[in-house]
This record gives C-alpha cells, structure tokens and sequence, in this order.
C-alpha cells in the first residue's frame, strides 16, 4: 500500500442511512464502503502531518453551524467515472463553502474533478453497469418516503486502510470541540 490518503465526510444518520446502506448492497454488494456520508474533502494526500491537519480541521469545525441539506434525485458522473449518487439539491452551497475552507494548509490538494456535494451511492466497473445502477437507484429513491433532509453537524476525518476500507480517526463537532476516541 502506498502513502495514506485522507478525507473529509459528514455521516449522514437513520433511518437515511439504512436506505442508503440497503440500496448499496442491492447496487454492488460486494464493494465496502465507508457508512452512507456526504464528501467534504475528497481523498487526498496531506501535506503536513495528520496531527497539524487534524487541528486546522478542528479549528475551522469550531467556527462553523450546523446546517441542513436536502438530498435530491440520483445522478451519475459516466462518462468520467461510473459512479451512482444522489445530488445534494438544496444547501449545497453550505457544502462547497466548507470544501474550500478545509481545502487548505496541510489538507489543500488539486482535486481531480471539480467538487459537486453529493452521497455516493456505487461505484460501479463499467458504464454499462452504472447506467443500470442508476435505474435501478432512481425507481428505489422514488419509492423511498422518509425524510430527505440531513443533519451536517458533525465531520469525520478518515483515513485510508488496506482493503479498500477507510477508519475513523477523529469526529469534529461543527460549533464545539473536538470529540476523543
């Protein structure tokens, strides 16, 4: 395994989370994912060492609200890459605006595609498979009747690990102080 990447993410909660965890594991159950999130910070190697990143991010968390986003219909970013997702539709704004608060100091990277807020539902091995995933999403997502707003009032730091899998290192309130594991 090469150097460790980084990321930013907001988890999103139940019972959001286990429509999103079960429509997953019906669109590619065999891929581990990190819990059903909102991507902040896109994975990205640090230019400073993790404790310096982990306190800018503290100190940035500190000064910001909670706030409330609205997830929208499902989408797919084929022909760049075969990924199924839902659009964050309203409060997007909110996220961006953090994207590039954070994306600085020891955590600043040249993205590789231009950030859109967004829950990453699969990501599929071909375009062939994420056009079916997206129908597949879109008549799930239709059907689904709970509460589409989500709650950013907490981001996590994670961490790269071997097997395609991610860990926890440190969730940050928004508006309070860092929370210990």
């Amino acid at each position: 395994m090469g150097p460790l990447r980084y990321a930013l993410v907001a988890y999103v909660k139940a019972p959001m989370a286990e429509f999103v965890e079960q429509l997953r594991s019906e669109l590619h159950s065999g891929l581990p994912h990190l819990p059903a999130h909102i991507t902040i910070l896109p994975p990205r190697l640090l230019r400073a060492g993790e404790a310096e990143a982990r306190s800018f991010v503290e100190g940035v968390c500190q000064r910001e609200s909670p706030f409330e986003v609205v997830l929208g219909e499902v989408g797919t970013f084929v022909p760049v890459t075969p990924t199924v997702f839902l659009r964050v539709a309203r409060g997007a704004y909110r996220i961006r605006e953090l994207h590039d608060r954070l994306n600085a100091n020891g955590l600043e990277w040249e993205e590789e595609w231009l950030f859109m807020p967004h829950l990453t539902l699969a990501k599929m091995g071909s375009d062939t498979e994420a056009t079916a995933a997206l129908q597949v999403a879109t008549r799930l997502w239709s059907e689904y009747r709970g509460d589409r707003r989500v709650l950013v009032d907490e981001l996590t730091f994670v961490r790269e690990a071997a097997g395609n899998t991610w860990e926890d290192l440190a969730p940050m309130p928004l508006g309070g102080e860092l929370v210990h594991q």
